[in-house]
C-alpha cells in the first residue's frame, strides 16, 4: 500500500499585501497537483489586482507592483471562487491538501470569499472531506526540540528540499509539497501507520498546543500578541470586534 507522502498530493499557497487575514489582501495564488512522488507536477496560476495599494514592503517580498497587477491582474471575485472550487475539487478527489502555516492562507482566502462573493471557504468545503497537511505543524511536532526558526526556506534547507524563487506563489507551493514527503520519509517509523485523514485530525491538536506554548512565551516576555489555536482555519471575527 502507497504511503500517503509518496502519493498523490496538492498544494496551495498565496502571495498578498501583508500578513493581516482580515484585512489583507491576495495578489497571487497557485495550486500544484501531483499524483504520485516523482510525477510531474501540474500547476494553475491566478494574478489578482487586489483593488488596494500594494505596500512597498510586500512587493520588496514578492515583487508584485501595483502597476504591474493593474495591467496583468484579475478582478479578485472570480480568482477567488476558482481557487475555492479548485480546492474542494481536490478535496473531492481525496488528495490531501499541503499548505504551509495554513490557517494564514486558508482564512485569508476564505476572507477573500466573505469580502467579494458574501460566501466562505466552508461552504465551498461543506460537502468534501477536508484533509490539509501543514508541514510547518508537522516539523514543530515530530522535531519539537530543534532551535532555530521554521519558515519555509528554513524548513526547506533542514529537509534538504529545493526551493527555486522563494515568494512566488507556484514556487513555494511546490517546495511545500516537496517539503511534507521529506517529512514523511524522515518520520517514518512514526507517520507510516497514519493515514493522512487522522493526521489532518492530529494537527488541529498538535497546533492548538504549539499555540498555547507560545502564547505563554509572548506572555513571559511581555508581548501583546495574541496567538490563534484554531487549524487549518480561523473562525470568522464578529463583526463588533473586527
Amino acid at each position: 500500500m502507497t504511503r500517503w507522502y509518496e502519493g498523490p498530493l496538492a498544494a496551495f499557497d498565496t502571495e498578498t499585501t501583508g500578513v493581516d487575514v482580515e484585512g489583507d489582501r491576495i495578489v497571487s495564488a497557485a495550486l500544484v497537483v501531483q499524483d504520485m512522488a516523482g510525477a510531474r507536477p501540474r500547476v494553475t496560476r491566478w494574478l489578482i489586482d487586489p483593488g488596494v495599494p500594494v505596500p512597498p514592503a510586500a512587493t520588496e517580498i514578492h515583487g508584485l507592483t501595483d502597476d504591474f497587477l493593474h495591467r496583468n491582474g484579475r478582478w479578485p471575485a472570480p480568482a477567488v471562487e476558482e481557487m475555492a472550487r479548485a480546492l474542494a475539487e481536490q478535496c473531492a478527489a481525496g488528495r490531501p491538501l499541503v499548505v504551509m502555516n495554513a490557517p494564514f492562507d486558508l482564512t485569508l482566502l476564505d476572507r477573500e470569499l466573505r469580502r467579494h462573493r458574501a460566501s466562505s471557504l466552508g461552504r465551498h468545503l461543506e460537502n468534501v472531506p477536508l484533509c490539509v497537511l501543514d508541514p510547518r505543524v508537522l516539523d514543530k511536532h515530530l522535531d519539537r526540540y530543534r532551535k532555530g526558526r521554521r519558515t519555509l526556506t528554513d524548513l526547506c534547507v533542514q529537509y534538504g528540499v529545493e526551493l527555486e524563487g522563494a515568494h512566488d506563489a507556484a514556487a513555494d507551493a511546490l517546495a511545500s509539497l516537496e517539503l511534507v514527503r521529506a517529512v514523511g520519509r524522515r518520520f517514518a517509523s512514526r507517520m507510516e501507520r497514519l493515514s493522512a485523514a487522522e493526521l489532518h485530525a492530529l494537527q488541529a491538536v498538535w497546533h492548538a498546543a504549539q499555540a498555547r506554548g507560545l502564547q505563554a512565551w509572548f506572555s513571559r516576555n511581555g508581548t501583546e500578541e495574541s496567538v490563534d489555536p484554531a487549524w487549518p482555519l480561523r473562525p470568522e471575527v464578529p463583526a463588533a470586534a473586527a
